[in-house]
C-alpha cells in the first residue's frame, strides 16, 4: 500500500495494552493478584453497580450528550458553574481535545519525565514537539526547570499530580510561583486524576486558580477511587471560554449512558470513598513497614501506587508474576531498577509482600550478598 502519512505519524508507537487477567489466569493456572493498574482494589460503589443494572433496559437510546444531570451534580459537590465543566470518555481523551484545541505542528508542550504515557503519544500525533523535563533527584517534579524550558512556541504544559509513576506531589506554593511567571497565552493542565488519596495539606486548591480566571484546566477521573475505570468518564473544569473550545471539537455522545448513570452514583456513595481512601491509608502503612523489613529503597507516595527500588526491575517483574503477582516493571518509564506496585486489599497486599520475600530470599541466596 502507498500510504501518505505524516511523519509525525508514521514514527508513533502505539501504547502497548496489557494482556486480560483471564489469559493470564489461564496461563499460570491461578487467579492473579493484579497490583499494576492503579484500580480501586474495593471495586465500584454498591450504590454505581446497581444503577447501572437498572438502567440497562435502556440501551436502545442515545447518552446524554450534555451529561444532565452528573453535570448538575458534579458542578454543586465542587461549588463551580456548570459552564465550567467538561466530561470526556476518561479523562485521556480531554487531554486529547486539549492538544487539539491548543497545539498546531511544531508547537511545544512541556511535560514531566517520566510521567503520564499518553501526554508525549498524543503530542506527537497533533504534529507538536514534547519537551520533556526531568525529575529531580528525589523523583519530584521540577517546576523550576519546568518554567525554564517555556519558549515562545510553548502552548500547553502537563503537570500530573500526584505524578504517575512516582506518586510524588508538587505543592501549593511551587505551582503559584509557576503559574504567575509563565507568559500569557499557555494553557496549564493539572492533572489531578489521583487527588482524592492525597493526605498532604500542602497539596494545591486547584479550583481556586480556575476560579480566579486563569489559564488552567484541571484534570480529575472517575476510574481510580471511584472505581469505574472500565467505563471510561472523566472530567475537566476550566475557565468557560476554554470549556467552550473543547466542546465544539468534542464528539457528540462521547460519554456513554451507563458511564454517566454510574458517576451520578458514584458522586453520591461518600461512605464508599471513605472505605478507599481508608484502605488506602492501611495498606501503604503496611507496605512501607514491610518492604523496609525487607531492605528496599521505595519511593513515598500520596497516590495509590509507589516504585520500589528492587535493582532487577524486569526480573523481579517476571519472577513475582511466576507466584500469581501482577505488577508494573519500570524500564519502559527510565526507571529500569524499579517496580509499580498498586495498593491492594489487605489480603492482596499481604500475598504480594509474601511473594516479594521468596524472591528476596531466592536471589540472596543465589548472589550470597544483600541486593
Amino acid at each position: 500500500m502507498k500510504l501518505r502519512i505524516p511523519d509525525y505519524i508514521e514514527e508513533l508507537v502505539p501504547y502497548p495494552p496489557g494482556r486480560p487477567i483471564e489469559e493470564v489466569e489461564r496461563e499460570l493456572g491461578l487467579r492473579p493478584v493484579k497490583l499494576a493498574s492503579n484500580e480501586n482494589p474495593l471495586g465500584p460503589s454498591p450504590r454505581a453497580v446497581e444503577a447501572i443494572k437498572r438502567a440497562l433496559a435502556g440501551l436502545n437510546r442515545y447518552p446524554d450528550g450534555s451529561c444532565f444531570y452528573l453535570r448538575r451534580k458534579l458542578a454543586e459537590r465542587l461549588g463551580v458553574a456548570e459552564d465550567m465543566l467538561i466530561f470526556g470518555n476518561g479523562s485521556n481523551e480531554i487531554i486529547e481535545l486539549l492538544v487539539r484545541v491548543f497545539v498546531r505542528e511544531g508547537d511545544q508542550v512541556i511535560m514531566a519525565d517520566p510521567s503520564f504515557a499518553v501526554y508525549p503519544l498524543v503530542v506527537r500525533a497533533q504534529g507538536g514537539v514534547p519537551v520533556r523535563v526531568g525529575l529531580d533527584e528525589n523523583l519530584r517534579i521540577s517546576l523550576k526547570a519546568m518554567a525554564d524550558a517555556v519558549t515562545e512556541r510553548t502552548r500547553l504544559v502537563f503537570i500530573a499530580n500526584p505524578n504517575n509513576p512516582t506518586g510524588t506531589i508538587v505543592r501549593k506554593d511551587e505551582v503559584e510561583w509557576f503559574l504567575n511567571g509563565l507568559p500569557e497565552g499557555v494553557v496549564v493542565c493539572l492533572d489531578e486524576a489521583y487527588y482524592e488519596y492525597v493526605q498532604d495539606e500542602g497539596f494545591p486548591r486547584s479550583l481556586d486558580y480556575v476560579r480566579e480566571g486563569r489559564e488552567v484546566v484541571v484534570l480529575r477521573t472517575f476510574s481510580k477511587i471511584h472505581g469505574l475505570a472500565g467505563l471510561r468518564i472523566g472530567y475537566a473544569i476550566a475557565h468557560p471560554q476554554i470549556v467552550d473550545y473543547l466542546n465544539r471539537v468534542r464528539q457528540p455522545f462521547n460519554v456513554n449512558s451507563l458511564a454517566q448513570i454510574g458517576a451520578v452514583e458514584a458522586l453520591n456513595d461518600t461512605d464508599h470513598i471513605e472505605r478507599s481512601i481508608e484502605n488506602n491509608i492501611k495498606g501503604l502503612a503496611y507496605l512501607y513497614r514491610e518492604i523496609e523489613k525487607l531492605g528496599y529503597p521505595f519511593v513515598k507516595t500520596e497516590a495509590n501506587f509507589f516504585l520500589i527500588k528492587v535493582g532487577d526491575g524486569e526480573g523481579f517483574y517476571r519472577r513475582l508474576l511466576e507466584k500469581g503477582i501482577i505488577v508494573r516493571p519500570m524500564k519502559g518509564f527510565g526507571l529500569a531498577e524499579y517496580i509499580r506496585v498498586t495498593v491492594g486489599t489487605e489480603h492482596e497486599n499481604r500475598a504480594f509482600i509474601n511473594a516479594l520475600r521468596e524472591i528476596t530470599e531466592e536471589y540472596r541466596e543465589r548472589e550470597g550478598s544483600h541486593l
